[in-house]
């Protein structure tokens, strides 16, 4: 066997072992979602497919002026074009209003999707925590096909309202025996953790944080829960309901009283620092490891995360387990191989 075919397997080895291992949670990228160009869009490609939704020409043509001149990416463009003063411009509420607009009446398919919450449901953990990067109802709507108990923090229907305490309820059926009254937790709900908000959730002066069917319009007057992709994430993510998803998150990684061992991110590229700095700090614990599963990374979050010894990353052009860098591989990176092994 060469030294290539030898790392490969050594990698498929350690991967399996850890995918199949306990405690184990799941972050999850745009990649999960893009699914080839099925699914939903990549942030490289969203502009395209938005500006024509932009309401305002004025403000479209001021970030298409930004792109024009070099910007990387719409959220440089927005950041561009934002003078950090208290008040906040309008372009990143447009550019969130027409993405939702793009996402609300797309219907991809959920097969894979479906396979992903059906493993995790056959887990034995507790409560498999899945934190969720994306807008798209992809895994919501996996788990009421695959017939998946999922709690997102929303209690109700047509309007739901936010109660983040559902994550920490637990469903148990009482048998009485002749050692009293038994407790036997009957359903393991995943807990779906959206931390940069979603297509259907608002915020209503008078009646709080809700959430519509994912095809429906929010109400009129009302302020759509998406954080739109520009600098300001890190101050959104302080306030409701940003504020409950992100305590859960940073309790998952290290502050709970049983924290996860082992961090897969799937589809995620390692561009956003306010989450990298969570999971940078998680990295302190000697007994946690991350995985990273994505088609690439950029060489300045490949140089960050591939040296260190308890991070695996699997890319389709190169490959580093723990510390030892290899060749890129086939395609344990994509979430549909990934949905598969969970």
């Amino acid at each position: 066997m060469t030294v290539e075919l030898e790392f490969i397997h050594a990698l498929e080895t350690k991967v399996r072992e850890q995918l199949h291992a306990q405690r184990v949670g799941y972050l999850l990228g745009a990649g999960s979602s893009y699914l080839d160009g099925t699914g939903y869009p990549l942030a490289l490609d969203l502009w395209d497919r938005i500006k024509d939704g932009i309401a305002d020409p004025e403000k479209r043509d001021e970030i298409q002026a930004k792109l024009d001149k070099g910007a990387n990416g719409i959220e440089q463009a927005l950041d561009l074009l934002d003078d950090g003063g208290p008040v906040e411009g309008p372009h990143r509420h447009m550019v969130t209003a027409a993405t939702a607009e793009l996402f609300r009446p797309l219907v991809p398919s959920l097969n894979h999707h479906v396979e992903f919450v059906r493993r995790l449901a056959q887990r034995s953990d507790p409560s498999v925590k899945v934190f969720n990067l994306n807008y798209d109802p992809l895994i919501e709507r996996a788990a009421e096909q695959a017939r998946v108990r999922l709690s997102d923090g929303f209690v109700g229907h047509e309007h739901a309202f936010f109660e983040p305490a559902v994550f920490e309820e637990r469903i148990l059926r009482i048998r009485g025996s002749h050692r009293g009254r038994q407790f036997e937790e009957t359903a393991k709900p995943i807990r779906l953790l959206k931390l940069h908000g979603s297509v259907g959730w608002y915020e209503c002066e008078t009646r709080g944080i809700r959430r519509c069917s994912f095809a429906s319009t929010i109400p009129e007057n009302t302020k759509r829960l998406m954080i739109p992709p520009s600098r300001r994430k890190a101050s959104d993510t302080m306030s409701p309901p940003y504020s409950a998803l992100w305590s859960a998150f940073r309790g998952a990684l290290g502050q709970d009283r049983v924290p996860i061992n082992r961090l897969m991110c799937v589809g995620y590229s390692f561009a956003d620092e306010h989450v990298n700095a969570v999971i940078e700090n998680a990295l302190a614990r000697p007994d946690f490891t991350v995985l990273i599963f994505t088609k690439e990374l950029s060489d300045t979050a490949w140089t960050r995360w591939s040296t260190k010894s308890n991070v695996i990353v699997v890319s389709e052009k190169r490959c580093s387990l723990k510390g030892n860098v290899g060749d890129g591989h086939c395609d344990l990176w994509s979430f549909q191989r990934i949905a598969k092994e969970v």
